[in-house]
């Protein structure tokens, strides 16, 4: 599996967080699951393979490019023939820049992105299995993002907003509660998980649930420290708070986690 990340350009930074190319080297077919990590993506499929999720007792296949809500459980997926994708990371507060009307409707889903943004996916997608070099193909995306952006000119204080107040959750030492910090911005509590919903697909509570879980995920992989020190480094009130947590998002207990079984999972983690 190769698998690469590269910075947007500077119009298009404070929105996304990174794209990435990932190419499959065998057309092997094999099975992963995906944890939240707190980004919305889109993804254009660009192989010859593709990409199923589960959905019921079973699996189906995902559409030429996808968008995927907000992950908030361990999602199964599988990989068959040789994949190969371009993705669009974008930062927790910023996907309701792109898209219209209430993101949340998204969650834990990989829509048809054509089925929600029209005709214009589906010429991008075309012109990106016509156009050879990774570099142009991510001009063609960056000049898609920053048309979306044009309409979506009137959003951006909000976002900016958001963007704030999810840098203020993400802090280590943060013990505030969220009636105090929409009274610093001027908002009820009300209002905050609604803006919340709207640009990001999370409620506050559960964008820092998702946050401190990366955060262990991390320290887990590292194998460095003793789990304790995880639950206490990362902010969990206790070790079996940390370990209930973990299981919810990724199906398995912190000492029962491996990364080798989970290669796709742990690149596309919020890094």
């Amino acid at each position: 599996m190769q698998y690469t990340e590269i910075k947007p350009g500077d119009r298009l930074k404070s929105y996304v967080k990174c794209y990435y190319i990932y190419e499959a080297e065998t057309d092997v077919a094999f099975d992963d699951t995906v944890f939240p990590s707190g980004n919305m993506e889109i993804i254009f499929n660009l192989g010859t393979g593709n990409w199923q999720t589960a959905a019921g007792n079973g699996f189906v296949t995902t559409p030429a490019v996808e968008l995927w809500g907000q992950i908030i459980r361990p999602l199964p997926i599988r990989s068959i023939g040789k994949n190969t994708m371009l993705g669009v990371r974008c930062h927790p507060h910023a996907a309701g820049c792109f898209l219209n009307g209430k993101i949340d409707v998204f969650n834990n889903q990989v829509v048809d992105f054509a089925d929600v943004e029209g005709k214009a996916v589906h010429t991008l997608h075309s012109k990106l299995l016509e156009t050879p070099g990774w570099s142009k193909r991510i001009e063609l995306v960056e000049e898609f993002l920053l048309r979306r952006l044009l309409l979506a000119e009137k959003k951006s204080g909000r976002m900016a907003v958001v963007s704030d107040i999810m840098n203020e959750l993400r802090h280590e030492d943060f013990f505030d509660n969220i009636e105090n910090v929409a009274a610093r911005y001027g908002f009820t509590s009300r209002y905050l998980q609604k803006l919340f919903l709207q640009y990001t697909g999370l409620t506050p509570k559960l964008y820092t649930k998702i946050n401190r879980f990366q955060n262990s995920l991390r320290l887990v992989t590292k194998r460095e420290i003793s789990l304790t020190s995880i639950a206490y480094d990362c902010g969990y009130f206790d070790q079996s708070h940390f370990i209930k947590e973990f299981k919810s998002f990724t199906g398995f207990t912190p000492s029962g986690y491996s990364s080798a079984t989970s290669p796709v999972a742990l690149a596309l983690a919020d890094h």
